[in-house]
C-alpha cells in the first residue's frame, strides 16, 4: 500500500504553521517539498498504512494506494477525520459514490517518541 499526493490540490494547509499531514505522520514521513512547498512522503516501503495524512488533509490532496491484489482500476478511497468519527467515500468505476463511516477509538494519537 501507501499514499499519493495530489499536488494540484495540496495547498500546505494554508496558513497553517505546519501542515496536518506533517505534524500527523506517526512515521515523520511526510515532508515538504523545498522546490514548491507541496506535501510529498519521503518513502512509501516505510509507510505503515495508518492513514493519519489522509484523514487530516484538509483539501483531500492524500489518497491511500490499495496493494495490486484488490485494486479495481478507476475505483478511489478517500477519508475525513470528523471529531467523532471518519467518513471513507468510495468512488466506482461508473463514477458512482458511497460512503462509509468509522468511529473515532477516543485513543489519543500514538507518538512513537514516548
Amino acid at each position: 500500500m501507501g499514499i499519493y499526493v495530489d499536488e494540484r490540490l495540496c495547498n500546505s494547509c494554508g496558513t497553517a504553521p505546519e501542515p496536518l499531514c506533517v505534524r500527523d505522520c506517526p512515521g515523520d514521513l511526510m515532508v515538504l517539498r523545498i522546490e514548491d512547498g507541496k506535501a510529498t512522503i519521503r518513502d512509501n516501503g516505510e509507510c505503515w498504512d495508518c492513514a493519519a495524512c489522509v484523514k487530516v488533509c484538509p483539501t483531500q490532496a492524500i489518497k491511500m494506494r490499495l496493494p495490486a491484489a484488490v485494486v479495481v482500476r478507476g475505483v478511489a478511497l478517500r477519508g475525513r477525520a470528523l471529531r467523532h468519527k471518519t467518513v471513507w467515500r468510495v468512488k466506482l468505476r461508473d463514477g458512482e459514490e458511497r460512503a462509509y463511516e468509522t468511529p473515532a477509538t477516543g485513543r489519543p494519537p500514538f507518538n512513537p517518541g514516548l
